[in-house]
């Protein structure tokens, strides 16, 4: 079980020892499986569904997801319907953002026309990295829905987007940083945790 604080690091790298943990291994983990749940609701079973992770750490949430579905219906291949959508040169903040290399743009074998799909990422905030995974989606094909499923809503959002699926509804203010770390990304760690970074001097509620 991940520690109740944790020295964590922002996405430039910062260290902060005002960590906070509020989920730990175990929770995420119970928090995928109920999205994988609801997404066979919704979608009423598996057929049609194509899981596209955001990178970097929507990738391995969409992997994980895939293999509940296969869980849940024993006719689905997970590796068959999981792909990964670099949304790099679609953002609306490159000025401003630390330059990051594109990460390869992968789909199914099927594509996405006329596929359910769903877009899954770690955190959603302001709503733009989504809006941003639309418009790269337009280039590859034209599904029949698309659908968005995030491990944790914190809330804040600046564009008229909202998640079909939510791990954690995790309030916070806008001062504070809510760190996800993943195994399969993030090396040094035991075990994944979310946390909230607060800035030094507050102490996080």
């Amino acid at each position: 079980m991940a520690p109740a604080s944790a020295e964590v690091r922002s996405a430039d790298g910062q260290k902060g020892n005002s960590g906070r943990v509020v989920l730990t291994s175990g929770d995420i983990d119970r928090a995928l499986t109920r999205i994988a749940h609801e997404i066979l609701e919704a979608n009423r079973g598996s057929e049609g569904l194509v899981l596209l992770g955001i990178p970097r750490r929507g990738y391995p949430l969409a992997v994980r997801l895939a293999s509940k579905l296969a869980a849940a219906d024993s006719s689905l291949d997970p590796a068959s319907i999981v792909g990964q959508l670099d949304i790099t040169m679609f953002r609306d903040d490159l000025a401003r953002q630390p330059t990051r290399p594109p990460a390869p743009t992968t789909l199914p074998a099927g594509g996405i026309d006329d596929k359910v799909v769903v877009l899954v990422d770690d955190v959603l905030y302001s709503g733009r990295t989504i809006r941003a995974a639309l418009d790269a989606l337009v280039d590859l094909g034209r599904p029949r829905s698309v659908r968005l499923a995030v491990l944790v809503d914190r809330g804040h959002r600046e564009l008229p987007i909202r998640a079909d699926h939510v791990g954690k509804n995790l309030p916070t203010s806008r001062s504070e940083k809510v760190s996800v770390r993943l195994c399969e990304v993030d090396a040094g760690i035991d075990a994944d945790f979310v946390a909230i970074d607060s800035p030094e001097g507050e102490v996080a509620a």
